[in-house]
């Protein structure tokens, strides 16, 4: 469906000239040439919901997940226009996943990856509140952590949209790797909701591939970026708590987030403020095309999804952190290289 739709956003933010001009953008994360619409998120966010509401049942949890998606995907067209302060991205994207956690979805345990079968327990401390006319609970410590995985994976995986293509790849080897995984637990009748909404998830990000992929005629904008974490995030959640699983398959995007965050704030400048210093733009500057990048990021992200499916929760811990160094290791490297690369550039000059 994404597929279908791509083009009519396409026609309409051509038609109103809400078009991503390099030449009017001063922001050293721009690397396209040329003008592009943004609008990417409208798309998915019509076929991700048009084919929940028509396949998935309509409960608490469906209605609050398709209304913090509406909030993503409205934040990102008043981004596409007016190119908001990131700042108050990250406030509005609090309150979309508050609705998330708000509609009952938390991380009640996680899995223990120092002890065999152990898990870590989340539910308590459990507060009760009078609200709405009813007797509500707060898990405390269950509702924090879902409100941080939804918000950081949103935004972890948002940043590696960077290029032609990179995104909708990685989203869609995740989506399947996610509902793999939940597939295994068929029997279990509620599994099946995670299975389709994985399943809608990696098509419409699929569908929306060959309109973004290089030379791309649209980009997913924030709308399109926020919508991709936020949506893996709740799945991850739903399909048992299986964040370990998620953060593998997303490895790349995630320890290349943690990597820019540390980078900035060592450099005493703002985390949120995007620049040139991610991954894929190293990878350019060592003369690395769109395309090659983008494969290079799927490819990664599937072996490792196909590797989180057979990794016990400590195996998974592990390849982390040896992921987590590896990962770090060359980014240092990168980020030397293309140093010495410019100033010998200079040199020449």
């Amino acid at each position: 469906m994404a597929f279908s739709i791509t083009p009519l956003i396409i026609w309409f933010y051509k038609k109103n000239n809400w078009l991503d001009d390099p030449k009017k953008q001063k922001h050293p994360k721009v690397i396209h040439q040329y003008p592009v619409p943004r609008g990417g998120g409208i798309a998915v966010f019509l076929a991700i919901t048009i084919t929940c509401l028509w396949f998935l049942p309509l409960d608490k949890h469906l209605i609050g997940i398709l209304i913090g998606a509406l909030i993503l995907v409205l934040v990102g067209v008043w981004d596409d226009l007016k190119d908001i302060n990131p700042y108050l991205r990250l406030a509005l994207g609090f309150l979309a996943a508050g609705v998330v956690v708000a509609s009952g979805i938390g991380i009640p345990y996680v899995s223990n990856p120092l002890q065999s079968g152990g898990v870590i327990n989340l539910s308590q401390p459990q507060i009760p509140i009078y609200w709405l006319g009813k007797w509500r609970t707060i898990w405390f410590w269950s509702d924090l952590i879902a409100l941080i995985w939804i918000v950081g994976t949103m935004n972890f995986v948002n940043w590696s949209k960077g290029l032609d293509g990179q995104l909708p790849g990685i989203v869609a080897v995740a989506g399947i790797i996610i509902g793999l995984l939940s597939l295994r637990f068929r029997d279990d009748i509620t599994q099946w909701p995670v299975i389709l909404m994985a399943i809608i998830l990696a098509g419409a990000y699929l569908g929306f591939l060959p309109w973004n992929f290089y030379p791309q005629k649209i980009m997913p904008g924030y709308g399109g970026g926020s919508l991709a974490g936020y949506f893996l995030a709740v799945l991850a959640i739903l399909s048992g708590a299986k964040l370990a699983t998620s953060i593998l398959v997303l490895g790349i995007p995630m320890i290349d987030a943690v990597y820019s965050v540390i980078r900035r704030v060592l450099a005493g400048r703002s985390p949120v403020w995007g620049d040139r210093g991610h991954l894929h733009h190293k990878l350019m500057q060592l003369g690395w095309g769109k395309r090659r990048v983008a494969i290079f990021y799927w490819l990664v992200s599937l072996i490792l999804g196909l590797m989180a499916l057979k990794l016990t929760s400590e195996q998974k811990f592990y390849t982390l952190i040896l992921l987590g160094l590896i990962i770090g290791g060359v980014l240092v490297w990168l980020n030397t290289a293309t140093y010495y690369l410019k100033r010998s550039g200079r040199d020449k000059a």
